[in-house]
């Protein structure tokens, strides 16, 4: 249980990290803004057309009489917007990420430095779209994972009484490891971490990966807190990446005071 906690002091420190380095937060929203026009477009054609589509799919249910025939599609209607509600949440972290790999790659490069013992940050030394195939291959992997778990969820949702209260709660614990395991992707691929060793490192922790990624999971399903909380969960899977792969790191006190120091001396040269 320890570990769940400090998962969360990781994405505490990671907001922490950006809203002092506001050039790197006002950067890193750009690509969480572009994912979001592009999935609020996606979801608003769901829920103007799913009706229309779930007619579409259910012509043995034309002739029913009513009620049943508009609670039956009723219900079909509202699965599906869920289902897709369910899959942007899955996904958004994954494109997000794909969308702004190289303004996420510096951000976590700059989290790296600022803690190291030795000013350092690893760097995978491969070409950009080297980085991006290895990063679209990878987060694709991992949406199979995560999608066999949604329909799994999604089956166990009619179960009567835990389909609608254990069911959601275990929904956003699965949700919260992906998140983590796609987020520590950006400072793991720098070091050249595989997505195997990924997992066993994950799974091996997984209090710490719920601890950070939960929180982000249940947030998530709000947007627009999505893409402000972005940047930060980049700082703070950096910061737990560290963790996992047993480097050491200066206490973010330090960084502090450094960030402190500095801001001192700009406003007194100006």
């Amino acid at each position: 249980m320890h570990d769940l906690g400090v998962g969360f002091a990781y994405l505490a420190k990671g907001q922490r990290w950006v809203a002092r380095h506001r050039r790197q937060y006002g950067f890193g929203l750009l690509p969480g803004l572009i994912t979001l026009v592009l999935y609020a477009a996606a979801l608003t054609a769901l829920a103007l057309w799913g009706g229309d589509f779930v007619g579409w799919a259910t012509p043995f249910a034309d002739d029913w009489a009513s009620p049943w025939l508009g609670l039956f599609r009723g219900f079909l209607t509202a699965v599906l917007y869920a289902l897709g509600l369910l899959l942007a949440v899955l996904t958004f972290t994954a494109v997000t990420l794909l969308v702004g790999q190289p303004f996420y790659e510096a951000l976590s490069e700059k989290v790296d430095r600022s803690v190291s013992p030795d000013g350092s940050a690893p760097e995978s030394g491969l070409p950009l779209w080297r980085e991006l195939w290895i990063s679209a291959r990878d987060s694709l992997r991992v949406l199979v994972r995560a999608g066999l778990w949604g329909v799994l969820l999604f089956a166990l949702g009619f179960i009567p009484f835990i389909g609608q209260t254990v069911i959601p709660v275990l929904g956003f614990f699965v949700t919260g490891f992906f998140l983590s395991q796609e987020l520590t992707s950006v400072a793991m691929q720098r070091r050249g971490v595989e997505l195997r060793d990924r997992l066993v490192m994950l799974r091996a922790r997984k209090a710490l990966a719920w601890g950070f990624g939960t929180p982000l999971a249940v947030s998530f399903l709000v947007p627009f807190v999505a893409v402000f909380l972005m940047p930060g969960a980049v700082a703070g899977a950096t910061l737990m990446a560290r963790d996992l792969l047993g480097e050491s790191a200066r206490d973010d006190s330090d960084d502090e005071k450094a960030d402190d120091e500095m801001a001192e001396g700009e406003s007194t040269a100006s």
